[in-house]
Order: structure tokens, then C-alpha cells, then sequence
């Protein structure tokens, strides 16, 4: 279990990202992997109740799919938070077969988490706020290019997103690309600066295999502050 305790934007966080423990397949393994991080978080005076994002990694298709099972009945109601799932082998060691990062945040009471739910309702929501951030779902869609993808589709509805939010693209504080490994992270930087003007102040880039579906290219995961 990495475990870090960061001040950002104003706020206090606690960074998990751990591997589940071996067992007998998938499903049990990150039923484990989620007891872990409620022991972890419960040090921190802290819940799954807090969670702001949840990241998921599988080493193939079926682990990924039996892991997002598993975190949708365990992250509903209060626990339900910003999610992203995506297929890496090569982020996981040998006989690991789900991985997940979890960012949970520090409220003493005062700041309230609410969602924003698609229309229809999907498994991931649209977005969360949690007084003066939004933290956007992983965005992608399965358009033919990875140009279409980000300048048809994922962009335009993040725009669409951070301004029904109170927010802007001048106010993101930062953006996580899942690019699929057969793509460049140079081509994905041009792409972002032609929708949204400019970097924002943390922009990173991330190789993945797959996504919930065949034929995405990329997942873009947003946080930013809204203008209240």
C-alpha cells in the first residue's frame, strides 16, 4: 500500500494506490483490496465516504470487469465518487490481478460531496463537488480516431461539463490522459492545446492497454475549481 497525505488546492487529501492480494480470483481479491484501504482510511479518521476518485487497473478484460462489479456495489450512496477503470498489465506485478488508486478528501464536517449524475444514469457519474473543486469520471467515447475522440467528443463534453460545474478550462488544476500505448503522448499534448488553449498546471500522460470497451484511445480524468 503507498499511502500519502498531500495539501493541494487548498485542501487536505489521502492518496492510496495499492494491488490486491493474491487470491482465488478477481472478485475476491478486490472485496480485499477494498477492507485494505477502509483499514487504511479509518487511521486517517477517514471512510470510504470520503472518497473523491477511485482508478482502477485490471490485468485483462475479465479482471476489470469483475473488479468494477465489485466497487459498484461497494462504492454506492455515501462512497460513490469519480471513477475511471482501465486494462494495464504492465502496471501490475506478477499474479496481481487488479490494482486501484483512491483519493479521499478531508472535510472536518464542512464541505459536502454532492454528484451529478448522467442523463440516463450510467455507472460512473458525470462529476462530483466538493466546495470549491469539480472532479470529473474518466471521459472517452469509441469514435474511430483518437483525434476524433478528443476533438469530437471527450472535450467538447468536458467544456460542456465544467461549465454546468462553475468552472472553465483556465480553471483546471489538473489533467490525467489514459492514452492507449499504441498512441503518442506528444499527439495527445497537441490535441488538448487546440480544444482547450493551453496546458493546465499538472499534465500528465499515462500508458494503458484498454478501457471498459473496445476501440477507445484515450480517458481523460479532470479536476478543477469552480468559480463560486
Amino acid at each position: 500500500m503507498q499511502e500519502s497525505t498531500v495539501n493541494w488546492l487548498g485542501q487536505e487529501f489521502v492518496f492510496l494506490s495499492a494491488e490486491a492480494p493474491a487470491g482465488n480470483d478477481a472478485t475476491a481479491e478486490t472485496q480485499a483490496l477494498f477492507a485494505s484501504f477502509e483499514r487504511v482510511l479509518a487511521g486517517h479518521g477517514l471512510s470510504l465516504a470520503d472518497s473523491l476518485r477511485s482508478r482502477l487497473y485490471g490485468r485483462d478484460r475479465a479482471a476489470r470487469d469483475a473488479a468494477s462489479v465489485v466497487r459498484s456495489a461497494v462504492m454506492a450512496g455515501p462512497a460513490r465518487c469519480a471513477t475511471s477503470s482501465y486494462i494495464a498489465p504492465d502496471r501490475l506485478t506478477a499474479n496481481t490481478r487488479v490494482a486501484m488508486d483512491l483519493i479521499a478528501g478531508r472535510s472536518d464536517g464542512e464541505l459536502v460531496k454532492t454528484l451529478r449524475e448522467n442523463d440516463p444514469p450510467r455507472t460512473p457519474c458525470r462529476y462530483l463537488t466538493w466546495g470549491s473543486l469539480v472532479v470529473l469520471s474518466g471521459q472517452t467515447c469509441t469514435d474511430p480516431t483518437l483525434e476524433a475522440q478528443v476533438l469530437g467528443d471527450i472535450l467538447p463534453r468536458i467544456t460542456t461539463y465544467l461549465e454546468e460545474a462553475g468552472s472553465g478550462w483556465d480553471q483546471v488544476a489538473e489533467a490525467n490522459c489514459f492514452l492507449h500505448q499504441d498512441e503518442t503522448p506528444k499527439r495527445m499534448r497537441e490535441l488538448f492545446i487546440q480544444h482547450a488553449g493551453q496546458l493546465p498546471p499538472r499534465f500528465a500522460c499515462h500508458r494503458v492497454a484498454g478501457y471498459s470497451a473496445p476501440g477507445k484511445r484515450v480517458e481523460i480524468e479532470i479536476t478543477a475549481i469552480r468559480r463560486l
